[in-house]
């Protein structure tokens, strides 16, 4: 079994980013969907099986920073990643107007 999950910080403000959205894609087709939580975490994101391959989070990060007044660069996010086999996937996120960083996680 294989899950993705994230977490993303908010890092204008030093705090969780609650309520942006995330997508799950495997090539062009779109497999999950969350939102992140209190937190700034999606705890499980796509089916329990992740087959090998290059995936994609994409984090709806335009319409999050017009939410809270903040002129952004990015309209989104896409952060690429290959599965291999391993049980989990946690990919956060650094997350500011002009800039973000990502890191594969625990």
């Amino acid at each position: 079994m294989s899950h993705v999950t994230t977490h993303v910080l908010d890092s204008v403000h030093g705090r969780p980013a609650v309520g942006l959205p995330v997508r799950l894609l495997h090539g062009d087709v779109e497999i999950a969907t969350g939102v992140t939580d209190a937190d700034g975490r999606v705890g499980s994101l796509g089916p329990d099986v992740l087959h090998e391959g290059t995936y994609q989070l994409v984090f709806a990060t335009g319409a999050w920073f017009a939410d809270h007044g903040i002129a952004t660069f990015y309209p989104e996010v896409r952060i690429a990643f290959g599965v291999d086999g391993d049980p989990h996937y946690h990919v956060p996120l650094l997350l500011s107007p002009f800039g973000y960083s990502t890191y594969r996680g625990s």
